[in-house]
Formats: C-alpha cells, structure tokens, sequence
C-alpha cells in the first residue's frame, strides 16, 4: 500500500444539495450516498462558485475565484494556458501522481467537439462531455458503445442544439434541456449503455492499471447526469410516482418577481412559468431517477475500492459543479440566479481514521477543496490559491470558530445570453444578499425565516440598514477575490 494516499474525486453535474436521502430527503432512494455519509464530513452548506459548469469547474481545480483565473463562463477556446500548472491534476502529476480523468473536463468549450486541452497532468484521459448527440471526434464513450457491435445512433438522442439561438430555448429541445419520459418500449439511454455505467467501468479499469509500486492515483470521475435534459433510464424513472411527490418550491408572488428580473434583462436560460405548464413533478422524477442511477454506480467504485483493500488509503470527494432550479420560481435549468437550489451543492470527503465522520451545516465553498487536499497531503498551499483549507474541521470536527463567516458566488457573463449579466451573491448565515451590476438591482433574502426564498426584502425599510451592511460587506469580499499579489522584492 502507498503511504499517500490515492484520491477518488466524483463531480456530478448540476445536482442540487437536497438530493441525499441521508441529509433529508425522504422522496429519493440514494442507499450508497447514504451509507457514505456514516463515514465522511458531509456539507450541509456548500456553495459553489459559480453557478454554470466551465467557471465552477475551473475555480474549484485550482482552488482560484473565476475571475481570479479568468474562465467566467462557458465556451471559452482553452484554458489559460499561463495558469495550467495551477490545476491540482497538474500539481499532483508533478508530486508523483497516477492522475486520470472520465467524462467531463470542461475547463473549455466542448460544444459539438472533443475540448482543447492544456497540459492538465492526466495521463489516463477517457473523455465523453454528455451522453447525446453523434460521433465528434475523441469520444471515448461513444467508441465504447461501437466496440459492442451497437450502432451508438440508435442509443443515443440527438443533442437538440446546433446554434446559439438553440441554446437561449434550450428548455424546449427535449434532446438538451426537455424532458423525455421514458417507457418499456421505448427507452432513454439503457443502463448497461449509459454513460454513467461507462464512467464506473473505466474508473475501476484505471484504478486496475499496474503501476510501479507505491504510486498512488488521482482519479476524477464526472458523468454527465443530473445534467438536464430529464432523461433518465425507464428502470430507474419506474421507481418513482410523479403524483407522490413535492415538486417544485413556488409561490405565485415567484413569477411577478421572474418578471422584474426578466424585464431588466438578467440572464437565465428560460422564462419563468408557472410549474404545471412544464410538468414540475415528472421532471423531479426523471431528475430523482437519475441521481438514483449515479448512486448504483458510485456504490459500485466504494464496493471495487473495499474488494481490493484501497479504500482505507483513499480519499473520497463527492460533490458537484452546481445546482437545477428543477422548477422554482417557476425556472428549470441555470442562469443568472443565486437561489439555494443553484448555488447550494452536495459535497461529502472521507477518508477511513484520518476524517471525522460529520454532519456538518459550516459555511464551505468548493474553491476550499484544493486547499483542503494540500494540507490532508502534507503539502504548501501555493499563495496563488484563494480558497481556505477545511482540514482542521474535517480531522476535528465543529469548533467554536466558524469555518467561513460567508460564501460568495460569481455570474460575470456566464451564460451565452444577451445581456451579459453581472452579478454576486453573498451569503452569511441568516442573510442572502444578490447584487444585478449596473442595474440598480439587488435581492436581500431572510433564510432564517424564508428558507426557499420568497420573500425579497431589498425594497423594504424596515430592511435597509440590514441591506446596507451586507452590501458594504459583499463589496469589500469582492474587493479581496483578486488573484495573489507577486512576490515583493525590494523593501519599499
């Protein structure tokens, strides 16, 4: 065994923080993600850092804001190149690592092609962005699927989008955005062809790989799902009634203030509706389903590491880039919104006797993941690296001083809309304040009293002096998420 220890890093995608049976969630069946949580440091409040895939992803891989490292959104041509050897990948690679990836990367843009790398430090590279659309080039889960005589277009749908008009009505494309209701006749992608079942096969086929005694492995798996569109496979839709269950959190005030937001412009992927026009209940099923489907298959890495005696040297991240609106406020997918169920993400670390087992409702964001792994490591935090190191909370558990006193969140421009919308969130513990850049806009919400948002106090009085100290207060972490200063020579 490697005296370091390996690492299993999972990222779903778009999964919202209340989807885990064992943190409260009585309508989903996750019996895996449950039986983890019993040993891990579970997050009750993570946030992520931005609320689309491209920025959250590379902000948490090295432990920088987005806008320090300047990937804000989506479709970008690469990575910087100046800041590659900033990923944790490419650091640990360089510490001797086995470092692979599956699935998703998207520190660039992958629409309709195989994303342009830089030097990441993964040497194990099987990559697949989604499970749709036809045959771009280094498409590894695609070649999977024709290595077993199958023709790849008779499983998958097509993407749905092939334009930027296609894009801004995504939610209408039943191949992207859409729901598609799957029965015995006519499935979605079937299980055994899926590509979170391919992501669990080539993840045990690196963790396999013969390597020189005492190297360890850095694995980070990424399947596509809960990503809309809400396809998830018949065998897993079938378990859940769309009637028996909650749906989405809205009140009819919600669309009155869509409308505000929608007549300033603030970017978002749909119009806000009213749940029923869009099938509310089923869409949680499907989006349920598939998150079901991912804890089959990540219980089946946790079972393959427990076989092959590597669970008890392994550290376990899983978590995810951001939330699904999944129908509040009468919104599905993402955009330029702050709401609990987009910027809140589930995020659980374990490592066997070296992490307290925890329940943990501290304030995190996922720019602290890299830190966090730098100190577990016995490594120097680099001083580029913005995020803080949660390895005292993770070995101890709770102490009297909090972990953060706040989380913020960044939309620069994030989304491929016209507005090119500007915003911030900062979130202490009882207060939510969300400031619109230039437009005079800002939302201020009690989550003490009003969990799911409701309720935008920023135009009340009784409201103002509690508005103006967030907003000093979310000025000034602006101000300090810059990227580190160069190191100082001279004495003056």
């Amino acid at each position: 065994m490697s005296a370091r220890p390996n690492i299993l890093w999972y990222c779903t995608d778009q999964q919202r923080f209340d989807t885990i049976a064992a943190l409260g969630n009585q309508y989903i069946n996750t019996p895996n993600l449950d039986g983890f949580v019993t040993g891990a440091a579970a997050f009750t409040h993570a946030y992520c850092q931005s609320p689309i895939c491209t920025p959250s992803r590379a902000s948490f891989l090295t432990g920088m804001y987005p806008s320090a490292v300047g990937v804000n959104g989506n479709g970008f041509q690469s990575f910087p190149r100046h800041y590659q050897d900033r990923l944790i990948s490419k650091v640990l690679q360089g510490a001797g690592y086995d470092c692979g990836l599956i699935g998703k990367l998207h520190l660039a843009s992958a629409f309709l092609r195989r994303e342009e790398r830089v030097h990441d430090g993964y040497d194990y590279f099987q990559y697949s962005h989604d499970h749709k659309g036809g045959n771009e080039r280094g498409n590894e889960y695609v070649e999977w699927i024709k290595a077993q005589g199958i023709d790849h277009d008779s499983v998958l749908q097509p993407r749905g989008i092939a334009s930027t008009a296609d894009y801004r009505n995504s939610h209408l494309h039943v191949g992207f955005g859409g729901f598609s209701e799957p029965t015995p006749e006519k499935d979605n992608v079937p299980p055994h062809l899926h590509q979170t079942h391919w992501c669990a096969e080539k993840a045990i086929e690196f963790i396999q790989r013969n390597r020189e005694p005492g190297k360890p492995w850095f694995l980070s798996v990424n399947p596509f799902d809960p990503h809309p569109p809400f396809d998830a496979p018949y065998e897993f839709y079938r378990r859940y009634d769309p009637d028996s269950l909650p749906g989405a959190h809205f009140e009819e005030s919600d669309l009155e203030h869509q409308r505000r937001l929608e007549a300033d412009g603030i970017d978002f992927q749909n119009r806000a509706r009213h749940p029923d026009e869009f099938q509310h209940k089923h869409i949680q099923a499907s989006y349920y389903a598939m998150i079901e489907f991912l804890d089959q298959e990540f219980g089946r890495l946790l079972d393959y590491l427990d076989a092959s005696g590597q669970r008890e040297n392994t550290i376990i991240i899983f978590m995810s880039d951001h939330g699904e609106m999944l129908g509040d406020h009468g919104l599905v997918l993402k955009g330029c919104r702050f709401y609990e169920g987009l910027a809140r993400v589930p995020l659980m670390i374990a490592w066997p006797d070296r992490i307290q087992p925890q329940v943990s409702d501290a304030l995190i964001e996922l720019v602290d993941i890299v830190p966090t792994l730098y100190e577990l490591l016995g490594m120097d935090v680099p001083p580029f690296v913005q995020g803080r190191s949660a390895a005292s909370l993770l070995r101890a558990g709770a102490s009297d001083a909090p972990h953060r006193e706040f989380v913020r969140t960044e939309h620069y421009a994030a989304t491929n809309l016209a507005d090119e919308t500007h915003a911030t969130m900062y979130r202490d513990r009882r207060w939510k304040l969300v400031v619109y850049h230039q437009k005079n806009l800002c939302e201020l919400y009690d989550l003490e009293n009003d969990p799911w948002e409701h309720r935008d106090l920023s135009g009340d009085p009784d409201y103002a002096g509690v508005k103006w100290d967030l907003l000093r207060k979310s000025y000034d972490a602006t101000v300090y998420a810059r990227p580190a200063q160069t190191d100082r020579y001279g004495p003056f």
